[in-house]
Protein backbone atom coordinates (compact mmCIF):
# COMPACT_ATOMS: atom_id res chain seq x y z
CA UNK A 1 0.00 0.00 0.00
CA UNK A 2 2.67 2.42 1.04
CA UNK A 3 4.69 1.87 -2.40
CA UNK A 4 1.53 2.58 -4.05
CA UNK A 5 1.14 5.59 -2.54
CA UNK A 6 4.44 6.88 -2.81
CA UNK A 7 4.32 5.71 -7.22
CA UNK A 8 1.13 8.11 -6.78
CA UNK A 9 2.62 10.39 -5.67
CA UNK A 10 5.48 10.60 -8.11
CA UNK A 11 3.01 10.27 -10.89
CA UNK A 12 1.60 13.90 -9.15
CA UNK A 13 4.46 15.25 -9.01
CA UNK A 14 5.74 14.63 -12.67
CA UNK A 15 2.58 16.11 -13.90
CA UNK A 16 2.43 18.83 -11.31
CA UNK A 17 5.75 19.61 -12.92
CA UNK A 18 4.96 19.59 -16.72
CA UNK A 19 1.94 21.65 -15.94
CA UNK A 20 4.42 24.25 -14.87
CA UNK A 21 7.12 24.12 -17.12
CA UNK A 22 4.65 23.87 -19.77
CA UNK A 23 3.48 27.65 -18.34
CA UNK A 24 -0.46 26.48 -17.99
CA UNK A 25 -0.94 25.26 -14.57
CA UNK A 26 -4.63 26.41 -13.76
CA UNK A 27 -4.62 26.66 -9.50
CA UNK A 28 -3.75 29.77 -9.83
CA UNK A 29 -4.49 32.95 -11.97
CA UNK A 30 -1.57 32.80 -14.81
CA UNK A 31 1.70 34.36 -13.82
CA UNK A 32 4.45 36.15 -16.83
CA UNK A 33 5.73 32.76 -17.64
CA UNK A 34 2.17 31.36 -18.65
CA UNK A 35 2.41 34.61 -20.75
CA UNK A 36 5.94 34.38 -22.42
CA UNK A 37 5.55 30.75 -23.09
CA UNK A 38 2.34 31.35 -25.55
CA UNK A 39 4.68 32.19 -28.37
CA UNK A 40 5.46 28.21 -28.18
CA UNK A 41 1.83 27.14 -28.74
CA UNK A 42 0.83 25.78 -32.76
CA UNK A 43 -2.17 27.46 -33.95
CA UNK A 44 -2.64 26.50 -38.09
CA UNK A 45 -1.96 29.17 -40.84
CA UNK A 46 -0.76 31.21 -37.58
CA UNK A 47 2.53 33.20 -36.65
CA UNK A 48 2.91 34.09 -33.34
CA UNK A 49 5.48 36.85 -32.94
CA UNK A 50 5.57 37.61 -29.32
CA UNK A 51 3.75 37.55 -25.77
CA UNK A 52 4.76 39.95 -23.12
CA UNK A 53 3.60 40.84 -19.64
CA UNK A 54 1.95 44.96 -19.93
CA UNK A 55 1.77 46.42 -16.29
CA UNK A 56 -1.31 48.16 -15.14
CA UNK A 57 -1.93 51.62 -16.21
CA UNK A 58 -4.44 53.87 -15.39
CA UNK A 59 -7.79 51.94 -15.81
CA UNK A 60 -6.46 49.05 -17.55
CA UNK A 61 -5.51 46.05 -15.55
CA UNK A 62 -2.46 44.50 -15.88
CA UNK A 63 -2.69 42.14 -19.07
CA UNK A 64 -0.58 39.48 -21.22
CA UNK A 65 -0.07 40.84 -25.00
CA UNK A 66 -0.16 38.87 -27.44
CA UNK A 67 0.74 39.77 -31.37
CA UNK A 68 0.82 37.74 -33.94
CA UNK A 69 -0.88 37.21 -37.64
CA UNK A 70 -2.57 34.69 -39.39
CA UNK A 71 -0.98 34.25 -43.09
CA UNK A 72 -1.11 36.02 -45.17
CA UNK A 73 -1.26 39.25 -43.45
CA UNK A 74 -4.10 39.31 -41.23
CA UNK A 75 -1.95 41.22 -37.86
CA UNK A 76 -3.81 40.81 -34.43
CA UNK A 77 -3.20 41.66 -31.02
CA UNK A 78 -5.01 39.53 -28.40
CA UNK A 79 -5.22 41.33 -24.92
CA UNK A 80 -5.55 38.08 -21.39
CA UNK A 81 -6.33 40.19 -18.17
CA UNK A 82 -3.40 38.81 -15.92
CA UNK A 83 -6.43 39.01 -13.23
CA UNK A 84 -9.78 38.79 -12.80
CA UNK A 85 -10.90 37.56 -16.04
CA UNK A 86 -14.37 37.62 -16.64
CA UNK A 87 -14.24 34.50 -18.56
CA UNK A 88 -14.89 35.86 -21.64
CA UNK A 89 -13.99 37.22 -24.80
CA UNK A 90 -14.58 40.35 -27.03
CA UNK A 91 -13.75 41.57 -30.36
CA UNK A 92 -13.66 45.20 -31.52
CA UNK A 93 -14.07 46.08 -35.51
CA UNK A 94 -12.16 48.54 -37.44
CA UNK A 95 -13.27 51.77 -39.46
CA UNK A 96 -12.62 53.40 -43.26
CA UNK A 97 -10.27 50.89 -44.75
CA UNK A 98 -8.52 49.69 -41.45
CA UNK A 99 -4.90 49.27 -42.31
CA UNK A 100 -3.15 49.84 -38.11
CA UNK A 101 -4.12 47.63 -35.32
CA UNK A 102 -5.58 50.64 -33.34
CA UNK A 103 -5.08 49.40 -29.68
CA UNK A 104 -5.81 52.31 -27.92
CA UNK A 105 -8.59 53.42 -29.35
CA UNK A 106 -10.63 55.74 -26.60
CA UNK A 107 -14.05 55.33 -25.60
CA UNK A 108 -16.12 52.76 -27.15
CA UNK A 109 -15.93 52.66 -30.57
CA UNK A 110 -13.91 49.81 -32.19
CA UNK A 111 -11.88 49.96 -29.05
CA UNK A 112 -10.64 46.78 -27.70
CA UNK A 113 -10.38 48.32 -23.76
CA UNK A 114 -13.43 48.91 -24.07
CA UNK A 115 -13.89 45.26 -23.25
CA UNK A 116 -10.26 45.13 -21.20
CA UNK A 117 -11.65 47.15 -18.40
CA UNK A 118 -14.59 45.08 -17.81
CA UNK A 119 -11.84 42.01 -17.56
CA UNK A 120 -12.25 40.54 -20.75
CA UNK A 121 -10.04 39.15 -23.12
CA UNK A 122 -10.03 41.48 -26.18
CA UNK A 123 -8.74 40.89 -29.23
CA UNK A 124 -8.38 43.44 -32.62
CA UNK A 125 -6.75 42.74 -36.17
CA UNK A 126 -5.80 45.27 -38.60
CA UNK A 127 -8.42 43.36 -41.66
CA UNK A 128 -5.13 42.15 -43.19
CA UNK A 129 -3.41 44.69 -44.35
CA UNK A 130 -1.16 47.90 -43.88
CA UNK A 131 -2.23 51.22 -44.79
CA UNK A 132 -1.16 54.75 -43.69
CA UNK A 133 -4.63 55.35 -42.07
CA UNK A 134 -8.17 54.54 -42.20
CA UNK A 135 -9.01 56.60 -45.50
CA UNK A 136 -6.21 54.96 -47.76
CA UNK A 137 -7.00 52.32 -50.35
CA UNK A 138 -3.67 51.79 -52.43
CA UNK A 139 -3.07 48.49 -50.32
CA UNK A 140 -5.76 46.75 -52.28
CA UNK A 141 -4.87 47.83 -55.96
CA UNK A 142 -4.39 44.84 -57.94
CA UNK A 143 -4.40 42.76 -54.43
CA UNK A 144 -7.99 40.33 -54.09
CA UNK A 145 -6.45 38.17 -51.22
CA UNK A 146 -6.19 41.95 -49.49
CA UNK A 147 -9.82 42.98 -50.11
CA UNK A 148 -10.99 39.11 -49.08
CA UNK A 149 -9.70 39.78 -45.37
CA UNK A 150 -10.86 42.72 -45.31
CA UNK A 151 -14.54 42.36 -46.92
CA UNK A 152 -15.08 39.35 -44.62
CA UNK A 153 -11.99 36.97 -43.42
CA UNK A 154 -9.99 38.90 -41.16
CA UNK A 155 -12.70 39.28 -38.34
CA UNK A 156 -13.48 35.14 -38.27
CA UNK A 157 -9.81 34.46 -38.65
CA UNK A 158 -8.95 36.52 -35.50
CA UNK A 159 -11.75 35.33 -33.60
CA UNK A 160 -10.66 31.76 -34.23
CA UNK A 161 -7.16 32.45 -33.36
CA UNK A 162 -8.06 34.28 -30.48
CA UNK A 163 -10.11 32.20 -28.59
CA UNK A 164 -7.41 29.00 -29.14
CA UNK A 165 -4.89 31.78 -27.13
CA UNK A 166 -7.49 32.44 -24.71
CA UNK A 167 -7.99 28.74 -24.45
CA UNK A 168 -3.88 28.04 -23.86
CA UNK A 169 -3.77 30.78 -21.43
CA UNK A 170 -6.85 30.04 -19.25
CA UNK A 171 -7.14 26.32 -19.78
CA UNK A 172 -10.86 27.08 -20.53
CA UNK A 173 -12.60 28.28 -23.10
CA UNK A 174 -14.63 31.95 -23.30
CA UNK A 175 -17.71 30.72 -21.73
CA UNK A 176 -19.44 34.23 -24.22
CA UNK A 177 -18.09 35.65 -27.16
CA UNK A 178 -19.22 39.14 -27.97
CA UNK A 179 -18.09 41.37 -30.86
CA UNK A 180 -18.96 44.78 -31.49
CA UNK A 181 -18.30 47.44 -34.28
CA UNK A 182 -19.40 50.56 -36.11
CA UNK A 183 -19.03 52.08 -39.46
CA UNK A 184 -16.95 49.31 -41.23
CA UNK A 185 -17.07 47.59 -38.01
CA UNK A 186 -20.89 47.74 -38.33
CA UNK A 187 -20.56 46.07 -41.97
CA UNK A 188 -17.88 43.47 -40.55
CA UNK A 189 -20.62 42.54 -36.89
CA UNK A 190 -23.35 41.94 -40.01
CA UNK A 191 -21.00 40.26 -41.97
CA UNK A 192 -20.37 37.24 -39.44
CA UNK A 193 -24.00 37.19 -38.10
CA UNK A 194 -24.71 36.41 -42.37
CA UNK A 195 -21.34 34.26 -42.82
CA UNK A 196 -20.19 32.80 -39.86
CA UNK A 197 -23.25 32.99 -37.13
CA UNK A 198 -21.40 30.92 -34.94
CA UNK A 199 -18.59 32.85 -34.02
CA UNK A 200 -20.15 35.14 -31.54
CA UNK A 201 -23.03 34.73 -29.03
CA UNK A 202 -23.68 38.42 -28.99
CA UNK A 203 -23.21 41.42 -31.89
CA UNK A 204 -23.22 45.25 -31.53
CA UNK A 205 -23.56 46.46 -34.75
CA UNK A 206 -23.34 50.33 -35.32
CA UNK A 207 -24.05 52.48 -38.03
CA UNK A 208 -23.31 49.38 -40.01
CA UNK A 209 -21.69 50.19 -43.94
CA UNK A 210 -24.16 47.42 -44.85
CA UNK A 211 -23.75 48.38 -49.22
CA UNK A 212 -20.59 49.60 -49.44
CA UNK A 213 -20.17 49.76 -53.08
CA UNK A 214 -23.46 51.46 -52.76
CA UNK A 215 -22.26 53.93 -50.47
CA UNK A 216 -18.80 54.70 -51.32
CA UNK A 217 -18.82 54.06 -54.58
CA UNK A 218 -22.79 55.27 -56.16
CA UNK A 219 -23.44 57.77 -53.51
CA UNK A 220 -20.37 59.83 -53.00
CA UNK A 221 -20.02 59.90 -56.26
CA UNK A 222 -23.33 61.48 -56.78
CA UNK A 223 -22.39 63.66 -53.82
CA UNK A 224 -18.77 64.97 -55.20
CA UNK A 225 -20.52 65.53 -59.14
CA UNK A 226 -23.29 67.23 -57.58
CA UNK A 227 -21.09 69.65 -55.39
CA UNK A 228 -18.15 70.35 -58.32
CA UNK A 229 -18.50 72.74 -60.78
CA UNK A 230 -17.26 73.01 -64.26
CA UNK A 231 -13.79 74.36 -62.78
CA UNK A 232 -13.33 71.50 -60.50
CA UNK A 233 -14.44 73.99 -57.15
CA UNK A 234 -16.73 72.97 -54.91
CA UNK A 235 -20.55 75.26 -55.21
CA UNK A 236 -21.47 74.76 -51.44
CA UNK A 237 -18.54 74.64 -48.91
CA UNK A 238 -18.36 75.61 -45.20
CA UNK A 239 -18.72 79.14 -45.47
CA UNK A 240 -22.57 79.18 -46.06
CA UNK A 241 -22.86 75.91 -43.36
CA UNK A 242 -23.76 77.88 -40.37
CA UNK A 243 -26.42 79.29 -42.60
CA UNK A 244 -28.03 76.42 -43.77
CA UNK A 245 -27.91 74.34 -40.13
CA UNK A 246 -29.76 77.69 -38.60
CA UNK A 247 -32.14 77.48 -41.14
CA UNK A 248 -32.79 73.71 -41.01
CA UNK A 249 -32.79 73.76 -37.42
CA UNK A 250 -35.20 76.63 -36.88
CA UNK A 251 -37.52 74.97 -39.47
CA UNK A 252 -37.57 71.33 -38.20
CA UNK A 253 -36.08 71.27 -34.36
CA UNK A 254 -39.77 72.09 -33.12
CA UNK A 255 -41.60 69.18 -35.01
CA UNK A 256 -41.72 66.97 -32.34
CA UNK A 257 -43.65 69.35 -29.94
CA UNK A 258 -39.72 70.07 -28.36
CA UNK A 259 -37.39 72.78 -29.36
CA UNK A 260 -34.05 71.07 -28.15
CA UNK A 261 -31.71 71.12 -30.96
CA UNK A 262 -32.68 67.54 -31.89
CA UNK A 263 -34.52 66.92 -34.90
CA UNK A 264 -36.34 63.30 -34.04
CA UNK A 265 -37.14 62.17 -37.30
CA UNK A 266 -35.43 63.57 -40.48
CA UNK A 267 -38.06 62.36 -42.91
CA UNK A 268 -40.62 64.65 -41.60
CA UNK A 269 -38.24 67.62 -41.41
CA UNK A 270 -40.08 70.17 -43.99
CA UNK A 271 -36.81 72.73 -44.28
CA UNK A 272 -36.71 72.89 -48.65
CA UNK A 273 -32.90 74.84 -49.66
CA UNK A 274 -35.09 76.64 -52.14
CA UNK A 275 -36.23 78.84 -49.02
CA UNK A 276 -32.75 80.18 -49.17
CA UNK A 277 -32.18 80.93 -52.67
CA UNK A 278 -31.11 84.74 -53.12
CA UNK A 279 -33.59 86.67 -54.63
CA UNK A 280 -30.83 88.72 -56.45
CA UNK A 281 -26.97 89.35 -56.31
CA UNK A 282 -25.56 86.50 -54.45
CA UNK A 283 -24.91 87.55 -50.91
CA UNK A 284 -23.26 86.17 -47.78
CA UNK A 285 -26.84 85.26 -45.88
CA UNK A 286 -28.42 83.57 -48.72
CA UNK A 287 -27.56 80.76 -51.41
CA UNK A 288 -26.87 80.96 -54.80
CA UNK A 289 -28.98 78.40 -57.41
CA UNK A 290 -26.87 76.51 -57.88
CA UNK A 291 -25.74 75.88 -54.35
CA UNK A 292 -29.62 75.32 -53.91
CA UNK A 293 -29.45 73.00 -56.56
CA UNK A 294 -26.57 71.06 -55.19
CA UNK A 295 -28.51 70.94 -51.76
CA UNK A 296 -31.18 69.13 -53.39
CA UNK A 297 -29.16 66.66 -54.74
CA UNK A 298 -27.59 66.28 -51.45
CA UNK A 299 -31.15 65.15 -49.74
CA UNK A 300 -32.23 63.52 -52.64
CA UNK A 301 -29.61 61.17 -52.44
CA UNK A 302 -28.16 59.03 -55.99
CA UNK A 303 -30.25 58.65 -59.28
CA UNK A 304 -30.14 56.89 -62.62
CA UNK A 305 -31.11 59.27 -65.64
CA UNK A 306 -34.32 58.15 -65.84
CA UNK A 307 -35.00 58.70 -61.92
CA UNK A 308 -34.52 55.39 -60.88
CA UNK A 309 -32.93 55.42 -56.92
CA UNK A 310 -29.49 54.28 -56.88
CA UNK A 311 -29.14 54.21 -53.23
CA UNK A 312 -31.90 54.44 -50.21
CA UNK A 313 -32.00 58.04 -48.68
CA UNK A 314 -29.49 61.20 -48.81
CA UNK A 315 -27.92 63.36 -46.67
CA UNK A 316 -30.40 63.39 -43.55
CA UNK A 317 -31.85 66.84 -42.24
CA UNK A 318 -30.15 67.56 -39.11
CA UNK A 319 -26.70 65.84 -40.00
CA UNK A 320 -25.83 69.41 -41.11
CA UNK A 321 -23.52 70.03 -37.84
CA UNK A 322 -21.57 67.19 -39.38
CA UNK A 323 -20.47 68.24 -42.59
CA UNK A 324 -17.40 69.93 -41.74
CA UNK A 325 -15.83 66.73 -40.90
CA UNK A 326 -17.48 64.18 -43.66
CA UNK A 327 -18.23 66.03 -46.51
CA UNK A 328 -17.59 69.39 -46.94
CA UNK A 329 -14.24 70.33 -44.76
CA UNK A 330 -13.69 73.20 -42.45
CA UNK A 331 -11.15 75.48 -45.20
CA UNK A 332 -8.34 73.88 -43.23
CA UNK A 333 -9.12 69.58 -44.44
CA UNK A 334 -11.05 68.59 -46.78
CA UNK A 335 -14.18 66.45 -45.82
CA UNK A 336 -13.64 62.90 -45.91
CA UNK A 337 -16.66 61.43 -47.49
CA UNK A 338 -14.41 62.59 -50.81
CA UNK A 339 -11.07 61.25 -50.19
CA UNK A 340 -13.10 57.79 -49.13
CA UNK A 341 -14.57 58.10 -52.36
CA UNK A 342 -11.69 59.01 -54.73
CA UNK A 343 -9.88 55.73 -53.09
CA UNK A 344 -12.25 53.21 -53.32
CA UNK A 345 -13.26 53.89 -57.10
CA UNK A 346 -9.36 53.75 -57.50
CA UNK A 347 -8.34 50.64 -55.82
CA UNK A 348 -11.13 48.46 -54.36
CA UNK A 349 -14.80 49.17 -56.00
CA UNK A 350 -14.29 47.51 -59.25
CA UNK A 351 -13.39 43.57 -59.75
CA UNK A 352 -10.56 45.46 -62.28
CA UNK A 353 -8.95 47.89 -60.61
CA UNK A 354 -8.53 51.43 -62.94
CA UNK A 355 -5.34 52.84 -60.45
CA UNK A 356 -4.65 56.42 -59.28
CA UNK A 357 -5.59 58.42 -62.56
CA UNK A 358 -9.16 57.56 -62.41
CA UNK A 359 -11.31 60.27 -61.83
CA UNK A 360 -14.08 60.65 -59.68
CA UNK A 361 -15.92 62.50 -61.84
CA UNK A 362 -16.33 59.95 -64.47
CA UNK A 363 -18.36 57.87 -62.32
CA UNK A 364 -21.69 57.04 -64.73
CA UNK A 365 -24.96 56.63 -62.85
CA UNK A 366 -26.65 54.39 -65.65
CA UNK A 367 -23.34 52.41 -66.62
CA UNK A 368 -20.98 52.08 -63.53
CA UNK A 369 -23.18 50.48 -60.48
CA UNK A 370 -23.76 47.33 -62.53
CA UNK A 371 -19.92 47.10 -62.37
CA UNK A 372 -19.80 47.23 -58.79
CA UNK A 373 -21.20 43.91 -58.04
CA UNK A 374 -18.51 41.60 -58.33
CA UNK A 375 -16.79 43.88 -55.38
CA UNK A 376 -20.07 43.68 -53.70
CA UNK A 377 -20.29 40.23 -53.60
CA UNK A 378 -16.91 40.34 -51.33
CA UNK A 379 -17.67 43.16 -48.95
CA UNK A 380 -21.52 44.03 -48.83
CA UNK A 381 -23.50 42.66 -46.15
CA UNK A 382 -26.77 42.77 -47.40
CA UNK A 383 -28.71 39.48 -46.85
CA UNK A 384 -31.60 39.55 -44.59
CA UNK A 385 -32.11 35.80 -44.26
CA UNK A 386 -30.12 36.39 -40.72
CA UNK A 387 -31.53 32.16 -39.61
CA UNK A 388 -28.39 30.83 -38.89
CA UNK A 389 -27.62 33.29 -36.84
CA UNK A 390 -31.11 33.19 -35.35
CA UNK A 391 -30.80 29.13 -34.80
CA UNK A 392 -27.28 29.21 -33.65
CA UNK A 393 -28.80 31.55 -30.52
CA UNK A 394 -26.74 34.48 -31.25
CA UNK A 395 -28.45 37.83 -30.03
CA UNK A 396 -27.70 41.37 -31.86
CA UNK A 397 -28.03 44.65 -30.95
CA UNK A 398 -27.90 47.22 -34.21
CA UNK A 399 -27.79 51.44 -33.69
CA UNK A 400 -27.52 53.89 -35.73
CA UNK A 401 -27.29 58.00 -35.57
CA UNK A 402 -29.78 59.60 -37.42
CA UNK A 403 -27.77 62.69 -38.03
CA UNK A 404 -24.64 60.56 -39.47
CA UNK A 405 -23.56 62.06 -42.96
CA UNK A 406 -20.97 59.69 -44.10
CA UNK A 407 -23.27 56.42 -43.89
CA UNK A 408 -26.73 57.54 -43.71
CA UNK A 409 -29.29 55.82 -41.79
CA UNK A 410 -31.53 55.18 -44.16
CA UNK A 411 -30.27 52.10 -45.36
CA UNK A 412 -30.07 50.22 -41.89
CA UNK A 413 -33.72 51.18 -41.60
CA UNK A 414 -34.06 49.17 -45.05
CA UNK A 415 -32.18 46.44 -44.28
CA UNK A 416 -34.07 45.90 -40.58
CA UNK A 417 -37.10 46.04 -42.40
CA UNK A 418 -36.08 43.42 -44.87
CA UNK A 419 -35.49 41.25 -42.14
CA UNK A 420 -38.45 41.27 -40.44
CA UNK A 421 -39.97 40.33 -43.90
CA UNK A 422 -37.41 37.49 -44.29
CA UNK A 423 -37.64 36.05 -40.53
CA UNK A 424 -41.93 36.07 -40.26
CA UNK A 425 -42.52 39.60 -38.62
CA UNK A 426 -41.05 41.78 -36.10
CA UNK A 427 -42.00 40.20 -33.13
CA UNK A 428 -40.03 36.60 -34.58
CA UNK A 429 -37.12 39.12 -35.11
CA UNK A 430 -37.40 41.24 -31.88
CA UNK A 431 -36.15 38.33 -30.63
CA UNK A 432 -33.24 37.66 -31.54
CA UNK A 433 -32.28 41.34 -33.50
CA UNK A 434 -33.28 44.38 -32.19
CA UNK A 435 -32.83 48.21 -33.85
CA UNK A 436 -31.83 51.28 -32.03
CA UNK A 437 -31.84 54.95 -33.89
CA UNK A 438 -30.41 57.77 -32.23
CA UNK A 439 -32.02 61.21 -33.21
CA UNK A 440 -28.90 64.03 -32.88
CA UNK A 441 -25.81 61.35 -33.27
CA UNK A 442 -23.23 61.90 -35.72
CA UNK A 443 -21.71 58.72 -37.29
CA UNK A 444 -20.17 56.42 -34.85
CA UNK A 445 -20.01 59.60 -32.07
CA UNK A 446 -16.94 60.62 -33.73
CA UNK A 447 -18.10 64.17 -33.23
CA UNK A 448 -20.21 65.26 -29.41
CA UNK A 449 -24.02 64.82 -31.36
CA UNK A 450 -26.24 67.76 -30.13
CA UNK A 451 -28.47 65.46 -28.21
CA UNK A 452 -27.98 61.73 -25.52
CA UNK A 453 -25.51 60.09 -27.68
CA UNK A 454 -23.38 58.27 -24.66
CA UNK A 455 -24.80 54.42 -23.99
CA UNK A 456 -23.73 51.04 -22.80
CA UNK A 457 -24.72 48.78 -25.30
CA UNK A 458 -22.67 46.09 -24.36
CA UNK A 459 -24.21 45.95 -21.08
CA UNK A 460 -27.71 45.67 -22.26
CA UNK A 461 -25.85 42.89 -24.72
CA UNK A 462 -24.85 40.83 -21.64
CA UNK A 463 -27.90 40.79 -19.70
CA UNK A 464 -29.68 39.85 -22.94
CA UNK A 465 -27.57 37.02 -23.51
CA UNK A 466 -26.75 36.14 -20.17
CA UNK A 467 -30.00 36.80 -17.92
CA UNK A 468 -32.38 36.65 -20.89
CA UNK A 469 -33.53 40.27 -19.99
CA UNK A 470 -34.48 41.96 -23.09
CA UNK A 471 -33.48 45.42 -23.90
CA UNK A 472 -36.74 47.50 -24.58
CA UNK A 473 -34.72 50.59 -24.60
CA UNK A 474 -31.79 51.88 -23.89
CA UNK A 475 -30.80 55.22 -22.03
CA UNK A 476 -28.36 57.38 -23.22
CA UNK A 477 -26.68 60.51 -21.83
CA UNK A 478 -25.23 64.04 -23.03
CA UNK A 479 -22.04 64.70 -21.13
CA UNK A 480 -20.52 68.09 -21.52
CA UNK A 481 -16.81 68.82 -21.62
CA UNK A 482 -15.81 67.56 -17.94
CA UNK A 483 -17.89 64.06 -18.59
CA UNK A 484 -20.48 65.18 -16.67
CA UNK A 485 -24.22 64.49 -17.62
CA UNK A 486 -26.39 67.17 -18.66
CA UNK A 487 -28.90 65.21 -20.00
CA UNK A 488 -30.40 61.65 -20.56
CA UNK A 489 -33.14 60.47 -23.12
CA UNK A 490 -34.29 56.27 -23.58
CA UNK A 491 -33.45 54.98 -27.03
CA UNK A 492 -36.22 53.60 -28.20
CA UNK A 493 -36.71 50.08 -29.87
CA UNK A 494 -37.62 50.56 -33.74
CA UNK A 495 -39.94 51.07 -34.80
CA UNK A 496 -41.05 53.10 -31.34
CA UNK A 497 -40.18 56.49 -31.53
CA UNK A 498 -39.26 59.16 -28.56
CA UNK A 499 -41.93 61.27 -27.12
CA UNK A 500 -41.30 64.17 -24.33
CA UNK A 501 -44.83 63.52 -21.94
CA UNK A 502 -45.41 67.19 -21.38
CA UNK A 503 -43.95 68.01 -18.37
CA UNK A 504 -40.54 67.61 -16.71
CA UNK A 505 -37.20 68.62 -17.37
CA UNK A 506 -36.71 67.96 -20.78
CA UNK A 507 -32.65 66.87 -19.38
CA UNK A 508 -34.43 63.74 -17.48
CA UNK A 509 -35.11 60.93 -20.01
CA UNK A 510 -37.81 59.97 -16.97
CA UNK A 511 -39.74 62.30 -18.57
CA UNK A 512 -40.04 60.62 -22.15
CA UNK A 513 -41.68 57.43 -23.77
CA UNK A 514 -41.10 55.32 -26.18
CA UNK A 515 -44.60 55.35 -28.09
CA UNK A 516 -45.30 53.44 -31.61
CA UNK A 517 -45.33 56.48 -34.18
Amino acid sequence: MMVARMLAAVVMTGALVFLLSSGFATAQAPGASQCTNLTSIKIEDTNLLSASVVPAQGDLPAFCRVLGYVRPAINFEVRLPMAEWNGKLYMAGCGGFCGKLETDRPRFTNAMNYGLRRNYAAAVSDSGHWGTGATDGLWAFNNRQAEIDWGYRAITETTRVAKVIVKAFYQQDPTKSYFAGCSTGGRMAMMEAIRFPKDFDGIICGAPALDYTGLVATFASWVVKANTDSQGKMIFDHTKLKLLTDAVYAACDSQDGLADGIINDPNKCTFEPLSLRCPGEPRPDCLTSAQVQTLEKFYQGALDSSGKRLYPGGYPKGSEPYWSLWVLGDGKAPGLGPIFNANFLRYMAFEEDPGGSYNPLSFDFDRDPQKLQYMGSIYNATNPDLSRFREAGGKMIMYHGLADSIVTPQLTIDYYNQVVEKMGGLNPTQSFFRLFLIPGMDHCSTLPGRGPDNFDALKALEDWVEKGIVPEQIIATQLDKEGKIMRSRPLCLYPKIVKYKGSGSPDDASNFSCENP
